[in-house]
């Protein structure tokens, strides 16, 4: 399999306080890839430093076999590297399809954009089919404000694959979500997500989207990896039950037997 993204002790510290320790991982092209663990345990930390927000202290990052270590959220953007973010980052007092017509504008790096119309025949083409593909276009010309946050996510998450990446970062896209358009985002973007042939990395604190969707888990504790597997290998491990989940589980074998 290739590898689309590795990183070789990967460590961020805050003066005494480690966010982020020896983070050894390697993902390959095409894994759907969960994160998890309790707040402060260096998930976010661990986002920001490999999309460029957070230059590590130590360590290194590879993307698609080259160094990226020290390329900012832009550049990393155009070598196919995407994220959302856990609040949307969104023009709030704009119409939907302004904010994804400047998003184009910034991933095409039109350095000459604020001489330029923002809205041009191809980048109307290009947002009408992202909201098509995301089935948001209801809300096209509605300004920002006015969408639900099931739809604000699918927003951002729409302006993260508007530059065609090769690789998907998302911070707990069902974060805010109600329990009910939950499950119908993350089908939505997955069905992206199989078509284009994406990776996906995404931080997840909902257990039942995470066994519902990847077939990976990184589970974080204190700064550092404690189980890195299967989805079931890892949410069964006693450290990742008593230190991420809170709780203990059962398999679907013993549910199955009414061993609950």
């Amino acid at each position: 399999m290739t590898e689309i993204l590795k990183t070789q002790g990967l460590s961020r510290y805050f003066g005494a306080v480690t966010a982020a320790e020896d983070i050894n991982v390697t993902i390959t092209q095409g894994e759907i890839v969960g994160v998890i663990g309790a707040n402060g345990a260096g998930k976010t930390t661990f986002i920001n430093m490999v999309t460029g927000y957070l230059p590590p202290s130590e360590g290194s990052i590879f993307f698609d076999g080259r160094p990226i270590k020290g390329l900012g959220p832009r550049k990393l953007m155009r070598e196919g590297l995407a994220r959302s973010f856990q609040i949307p980052q969104l023009f709030l007092e704009l119409p939907v399809i302004d904010n994804l017509a400047i998003a184009l504008s910034a991933a095409q790096n039109d350095h000459l954009q604020m001489l330029r119309p923002v809205r041009t025949t191809k980048r109307l083409a290009a947002a009408d089919d992202i909201l098509e593909q995301m089935g948001i276009t209801q809300y096209r010309d509605e300004m920002v404000t006015a969408m639900p946050q099931g739809a604000r996510k699918l927003l951002d998450i729409a302006i993260a694959m508007l530059g065609n990446p090769k690789m998907l970062l998302l911070d707990e896209p069902t974060s805010g979500v109600s329990m009910e358009e939950k499950h119908a985002l993350m089908d939505t973007v997955m069905e992206i997500v199989k078509r284009r042939s994406l990776t996906v990395l995404f931080v997840e604190h909902d257990m039942e989207i995470v066994q519902k969707y990847v077939t990976r888990v990184m589970a974080f504790a204190s700064g550092v990896v404690i189980k890195d597997g299967p989805v079931e290998e890892v949410l069964a491990d006693e450290q990742v039950q008593t230190l991420v989940t809170g709780k203990r589980r059962h398999t679907s074998t013993a549910t199955e037997q009414g061993d609950v």
